[in-house]
Order: structure tokens, then sequence, then C-alpha cells
């Protein structure tokens, strides 16, 4: 009797192993999709910006008869703080004629993961990224 009481008391090391491999499967499978889930929000988070920065860089176009060359006279002291670590934003103008503008977002630290690799959109309207797929 005092033998089936002790057996019953704990784990084996047998099934102690089998728990720690089970859950080291299962780690191994959703730690990737995890990050990769992370990665698609940061995107995200980066695409609105740029979105915005268009909008902005049209009607700053209707006011003032060109583009802005800087975020900052469009009302960005700086690019937001769920941004600027995973991608480094750049807006370039041109005179033209026509006058055009294109904002680059080129993925920095943990986002350079990111499949998608450089965003872009242009004064037309047009979003593309570096990886060719559509990830707008």
């Amino acid at each position: 009797m005092t033998a089936h009481l002790r057996r019953a008391a704990g784990f084996s090391l047998i099934e102690l192993m089998i728990a720690v491999v089970i859950v080291g499967i299962l780690a191994a499978v959703a730690l990737p999709a995890y990050q990769q889930h992370v990665r698609k929000g940061h995107r995200a988070g980066a695409q609105a910006y740029l979105m915005d920065l268009a909008q902005r860089q049209q009607q700053y176009f209707l006011d003032n008869r060109g583009y802005a060359s800087a975020a900052s006279a469009l009302g960005y002291a700086s690019t937001p703080a769920d941004v600027s670590p995973y991608y480094t934003v750049t807006l370039v103008t041109a005179d033209g004629p026509p006058p055009s503008f294109t904002i680059t977002a080129a993925p920095a630290g943990t986002q350079i993961a990111d499949t998608c690799g450089t965003l872009t959109i242009n004064n037309a309207g047009t979003k593309t990224s570096s990886s060719g797929s559509n990830c707008w």
C-alpha cells in the first residue's frame, strides 16, 4: 500500500521530459508565427503614417502650389514613436514640372526580417513595396 501512495505522489522523469518536449514543440511553432504578426502590426503603423503624410502633402500642395520637403512642414515634429524604431522614413520632393513627392519607409531593427521590405507611396497615390508582393 505504501508503494502505491509513493508512486502517485509525483511525476516520473519520463513524464516530465515528455511535457518539456511538448512545450518545446509548441514554442517552436508559435514563436515564428507570433513574430510575423508583430511585424505585420508594425508595417500597418508605418503604412498609416505614410498615407497620412501623403494626404497632408496633397493638402499642402493645394495651399502652397508645391510639396513640402520635410515632415515638419506637414505638422509632424518627428516620426511617431510606434513607427520610428521599426522604419526609417524619408520624404523626397521634386519641383517638376510637374511637382512630385515620394515617401519611403525602409525597415530597421527587428523589422528588417519583414518580407515586404521597403514601403513607398508617391504623389499619384501609387503604393509599392520592394518585395514586389502586394503588402499594402
